[in-house]
């Protein structure tokens, strides 16, 4: 391992996300605070859902914009970089193993998705109004959901970044990305889905369902959720097999 190659690496996607920092910005706050506006905000002042209804919400929504921003932040640039501009052939001539090459990608798309929580978090809080009633009580497990949905977004977006060809894209999110989302358990938690007993037990399959159960269970612990030991465990596993089937993609595409 070479720290000197690995940080330069990561240093050139920090300069190059902090040059777009508008860009990133709009994407990580568009989709989540107008989905906090309209059901947090018109479906609550109108009456349609009650006003509980928004310290739910919250923290699926933090879990979604993770989840999105990680995934968008390393795929994106995996499938250009491999198809158009083949930059991905300079960064494989750095002096170090092929597969850290793949795990910088992973920790950039960390810290973007740590920022994107950073940001969401507070900003739909204020939006919201401060009765939303979300609870900083346990620090440590929050943190350590929190890291595990970053390293959840990053690893699944280098195993679908090594995995879609560009003419596949619109197909990433229309048959994988949409139904996550919507089976995800952000706009609703999964006991919700008791009356459709054959449902409730598929979306177990889907990672962004323990991000979005282990975030509520440490911002939003009095609203009704998946055991926080179970979500930990699922959650890593999850993210040790994406990051050893990403890597496995990478080493194979760079090598061919």
């Amino acid at each position: 391992m070479n720290w000197k190659a690995f940080t330069a690496m990561l240093a050139r996607d920090v300069h190059v996300a902090r040059r777009n920092v508008v860009t990133l910005v709009l994407q990580t706050l568009l989709q989540p605070l107008l989905f906090v506006f309209i059901f947090g905000m018109v479906m609550t002042r109108s009456g349609l859902l009650p006003n509980a209804y928004k310290t739910m919400l919250l923290p699926g929504i933090v879990a979604i914009s993770m989840l999105m921003t990680g995934i968008q932040a390393v795929s994106m640039p995996l499938i250009m970089e491999f198809q158009f501009t083949k930059e991905i052939e300079d960064r494989l001539l750095a002096p170090m193993n092929i597969q850290w090459v793949a795990i910088e990608k992973v920790v950039a798309g960390m810290v973007q998705a740590l920022i994107s929580g950073a940001v969401v978090l507070p900003t739909g809080w204020l939006l919201l109004g401060h009765n939303v009633g979300l609870s900083f009580s346990a620090p440590g497990k929050l943190a350590a959901i929190v890291l595990l949905v970053a390293l959840l977004s990053a690893a699944g977006g280098l195993t679908l970044g090594c995995s879609v060809g560009q003419s596949h894209i619109g197909l990433l999110f229309s048959l994988v990305l949409a139904p996550m989302i919507m089976f995800g358990c952000a706009y609703y938690p999964w006991s919700a889905l008791q009356s459709f007993p054959i449902m409730q037990k598929l979306v177990l399959v889907n990672p962004l369902v323990y991000a979005s159960e282990g975030l509520r269970a440490t911002l939003a612990p009095d609203i009704p959720h998946l055991s926080l030991a179970v979500v930990i465990i699922v959650l890593a596993a999850a993210d040790a097999a994406l990051i050893v089937l990403g890597l496995n993609r990478f080493y194979r595409k760079a090598i061919s």
